[in-house]
């Protein structure tokens, strides 16, 4: 039994490979995979692999290597066609009849898309033919040289209002074909299809195995109805689920572990030929669910990089209702902006390739950007104002599905919401030591003192918080010094994958190194500093090393250093790991303090976050003195 290649496709995007071998596999993530111990071999150690950017699994001690419908083959036995109507169920989509009608639409699909590549090939011809000339004069004045030209399949449609159906018709394509193409306007009003695109530099629209689909024309003159046209919807395009340039951007968005959705053409192939190669961009219309879909196989944290003037934040703020229902763990959404006034191109043209990877590196988090949607624009002085926006949020937040994302949400929203709601300074939080509720504050009124109108700058707090610094801030010392240790004694790893796995590391940087050097220990890499280095050097982590390494400036803490007895490093390592979990444990129990307070301000939860704090203030030393922690291991005399 034969199954439309559409149809697949399909199943494979609603259902990734992780979440059809989860279902048989205790995975793990690590890095850009997953990762578990093998369905076919008896294993102790995880050589079991999954990627969903590329869509397959792949097994180092079995050798078997395949996509969602091989694994259930593999794993339960079935056959192909069984595996695909398992797999449609459970994605929701309807198995297909086969009909002699299903058959000749995918015959006629194929023909189309030999209809499409003829088009596609005319407009490039005539791009560089002498009707093209101020085509040219257009591309070059944006930096898009014959190479780009080429390399993009730039095309141009003469002004005639027949020459591509000429053109299609002397090569035997009938009308009909070209109709179905949307190549033609054509109606009941209409006696003779004419061309519809006229006079409009010409980009190709690929589908996911990089065949022409569609086509996006930009207009030549000032004056017509639309600057930018864009096929229709036919049996081979549906806007709503491509993103131009999206086949070339998945293989760079693997590599890069990213992908940047932009607004326009133009402003994709100049992110692209400055060496962003992972840049896509909707087709014309406000980013949809489908697009949002496949932005996430490309990648878990898409960066949306929108003009910085009023459409943009408006198309910023759009994308995060589409985004938040469909959120799960680990897979969300940032924002970037461009100065006002600037597109991507405009950018890159007059600053450089760093500009760009400057605003990228400024990106915010979804949660960063819902905030700033719900808050630019209020004054929250009164108790009734503040309840608006707390019932505001409170309704947004019950629109994402997931209920672990959701319950995060509202922990993100409680704790802005009352850093924003917090008293003035110099005004009371509560009671002092000693002292119950029955005192006033200031400002005359009892119990729970009065708030300020916030000034919509991030308090002191908010501005130190992982959601606003992101991943610029510096990495804490304590972790640079554990990957330390286990880039100069990766025999640490031995055994304790799970739990070095498992270790919550903040930095992003420093998770990063983290799944790297597990990533190396899975594949059997010999446990020595220099085959290790030389590993993730190949793998592409050389500055990433670099970075970690400079940031332990002091040799104080022998144990993690290279050369250091096996037993003074299990020392340090362990002395290292307790004071990051207590850390850890510590941030949690500030938090649960601070939403007990919020809740029901009594002297007792008072004197709980105020123990607390402190608490973290003697934590704060011990972390300030970590470098010394070399004297605390035994050597030369001195006992742990």
């Amino acid at each position: 039994m034969r199954f439309p290649p559409s149809f697949l496709d399909e199943i494979r995007q609603r259902l990734p490979v992780s979440e059809v071998v989860g279902q048989r596999v205790k995975l793990k993530k690590q890095g850009r995979e997953w990762r578990g111990l093998s369905p076919f071999n008896a294993e102790k150690t995880p050589s079991f692999y999954v990627n969903d950017q590329k869509g397959f699994y792949h097994c180092f001690s079995s050798g078997k290597h395949g996509d969602q419908f091989r694994f259930l083959m593999e794993v339960e036995g079935v056959s192909f066609p069984e595996a695909v109507e398992r797999l449609a169920g459970q994605a929701g989509v309807p198995m297909p009849k086969v009909t002699v009608e299903e058959v000749q639409r995918a015959e006629k699909a194929k023909t189309l898309h030999d209809v499409m590549e003829l088009a596609a090939k005319f407009f490039e011809a005539q791009l560089q033919d002498r009707n093209g000339a101020k085509a040219r004069g257009y591309l070059g004045g944006r930096g898009l040289g014959a190479p780009t030209q080429v390399k993009f399949r730039i095309g141009y449609a003469p002004a005639s209002r027949f020459a591509l159906k000429e053109h299609l018709g002397a090569k035997g394509v009938p009308v009909e074909d070209m109709i179905a193409a949307g190549l033609l306007v054509h109606g009941d009003d209409i006696p003779v299809p004419y061309d519809r695109f006229r006079d409009r530099v010409m980009f190709p629209i690929t589908d996911l195995r990089g065949r022409v689909v569609a086509f996006g024309g930009r207009a030549m003159e000032k004056d017509v109805p639309a600057k930018y046209l864009n096929s229709p919807e036919t049996d081979l395009f549906h806007k709503g689920s491509l993103l131009y340039n999206a086949f070339f951007a998945r293989e760079a968005s693997h590599k890069a572990n990213r992908v940047i959705a932009v607004e326009g053409y133009v402003d994709v192939i100049a992110m692209v030929m400055a060496g962003i190669g992972e840049t896509v961009a909707p087709l014309g219309t406000a980013l949809t669910e489908g697009q949002l879909e496949l932005l996430w196989r490309m990648a878990p944290e898409p960066i949306l990089l929108f003009d910085g003037d009023k459409a943009g934040r408006r198309a910023a703020y759009r994308a995060v209702d589409i985004a938040l229902p469909l959120l799960k763990p680990g897979r969300s959404l940032s924002f970037a902006a461009l100065p006002e006034g600037q597109d991507p191109d405009d950018l890159i043209r007059t600053s450089g390739r760093e500009a760009m990877d400057a605003i990228l590196a400024t990106a915010q988090p979804l949660a960063a950007m819902l905030w700033q949607r719900e808050t630019e624009a209020g004054m929250f002085s009164t108790p009734e104002k503040r309840a608006a926006l707390e019932a505001r949020f409170g309704e947004i937040v019950a629109t994402i599905a997931d209920e672990s994302v959701r319950r995060h949400y509202r922990d993100d929203v409680f704790g802005r919401l009352s850093d924003l709601f917090r008293p003035a300074q110099g005004e009371r939080r509560g009671p002092a030591r000693g002292q119950g509720q029955a005192g006033y504050g200031q400002n005359g009124f009892r119990g729970r003192a009065a708030f300020a109108v916030p000034d919509h700058r991030p308090s002191p707090s908010l501005a130190n918080s992982a959601l606003v610094r992101g991943p610029r801030a510096a990495m804490p010392i304590r972790e640079a010094l554990i990957l330390t240790a286990l880039l100069n004694h990766p025999w640490l790893m031995d055994g304790e994958e799970e739990a070095i796995a498992s270790l919550d590391l903040r930095h992003p940087q420093a998770e990063a190194l983290k799944s790297a050097l597990l990533d190396q220990h899975a594949h059997g890499i010999e446990p020595d500093e220099d085959t290790y280095a030389q590993a993730l050097i190949v793998a592409g982590h050389d500055e990433l090393v670099r970075h970690v390494r400079s940031l332990v400036t002091s040799q104080s803490v022998w144990g993690a250093m290279p050369g250091a007895a096996p037993d003074d490093v299990k020392v340090t390592f362990g002395q290292l790991l307790t004071l990051h979990r207590k850390k850890q444990a510590l941030i949690k129990e500030i938090r649960d303090a601070e939403r007990a307070y919020g809740d029901d301000p009594t002297e007792a939860n008072w004197q709980w976050l105020a123990d607390a704090k402190h608490r973290e203030s003697e934590l704060i030393g011990t972390e300030a003195l970590v470098e010394g922690f070399g004297a605390m291991s035994g050597r030369g005399g001195r006992s742990a």
